[in-house]
């Protein structure tokens, strides 16, 4: 992958990139009186991206449909759609506008691929526009449309809590690459947190461990620790993906960590050790016949 520009004009056309996001740190400090779960995570952009193609319509109203390899929906529930109505309403315009989502990641990945799709647009419409919406009042919106929208809106690297949609951006430049193995589970991020079971004294402990390293912006030991306090219930719902972790760490290539409420798994490591990540890539492959791709941090 390359880290390619998040917006490219061709003619009256706009294209915007949606970087996808790996969870490096994902702690549950227990469930708020509004039956949401209270998150604490460190997230990451990486260089896989879907495409937003906004362009003038044909029509009144607005022109909505997916291509790409990978399945979205091609309505007004998804989250592209819901997006462009929210701006185009505060704006005070009739709508008359195209939209086309390329979506080459996978739903159901947690690497918040649809979260990343609303953002996109949000910002998209926002220049294609000329609109001058202030990033206050996208967050607005992005708070409107989903809990990790607003991650989106910001820098590539962000400590998030309440329900994920509270951004502390964090400074530094922290490189990484990632190998991504990829599953064709859809996991349901509900059914994952309707079957998590709360471990209070796990979570002081981790929280502890986060909070200190984050005083001294070491986010590699953060990564390193590979602490996602969902990963017991994904596996639990979903067992291939527990047993497909289990084949990833007996390659020895390094920790392997779930990324969100799964269903991807990715191993980090610093561009070194490149070569042996390629190698674990190249024998899951053969050995189980995981697709994977190697990914690094995205910059913007």
């Amino acid at each position: 992958m390359t880290d390619a520009r998040q917006f490219e004009r061709v003619g009256d056309t706009l294209l915007v990139r949606a970087p996808a996001k790996i969870n490096l740190s994902l702690l549950i400090a227990g469930k708020r009186p509004d039956g949401f779960h209270e998150i604490e995570t460190v997230m990451a952009k990486i260089d896989w991206y879907d495409e937003i193609r906004i362009e003038p319509g044909q029509q009144a109203g607005i022109e909505f449909s997916c291509e790409g390899p990978r399945w979205a929906p091609g309505d007004r529930t998804n989250l592209v759609y819901r997006a462009a109505e929210l701006v185009l309403r505060e704006s005070g315009r009739p709508p008359k506008v195209r939209l086309t989502l390329i979506k080459n990641i996978p739903a159901g990945s947690g690497l918040g691929s649809a979260s990343s799709d609303a953002a996109a647009t949000l910002i998209g419409l926002n220049t294609y526009l000329d609109l001058d919406l202030p990033k206050d009042r996208l967050m607005e919106m992005a708070s409107q449309l989903g809990s990790d929208v607003a991650f989106f809106l910001g820098g590539p690297l962000a400590y998030c809590t309440g329900r994920g949609e509270k951004i502390a951006e964090l400074t530094g430049n922290y490189r990484f690459t990632a190998l991504l193995i990829l599953s064709d589970v859809n996991a349901s991020t509900k059914e994952v947190y309707a079957n998590y079971h709360h471990d209070p004294a796990l979570y002081g402990r981790l929280h502890a461990s986060i909070t200190a390293l984050l005083e001294e912006n070491r986010v590699d030991l953060v990564a390193g620790l590979c602490a996602n306090m969902l990963e017991s219930s994904c596996f639990h719902v979903y067992e291939e993906l527990g047993k497909r972790k289990e084949a990833v760490a007996s390659l020895d290539a390094g920790p392997a960590c779930l990324s969100g409420s799964g269903s991807t798994v990715f191993m980090i490591c610093t561009d070194e050790n490149l070569e042996h990540l390629r190698h674990a890539r190249d024998v899951l492959m053969k050995e189980t016949g995981c697709g994977s791709t190697v990914v690094r941090n995205n910059t913007w």
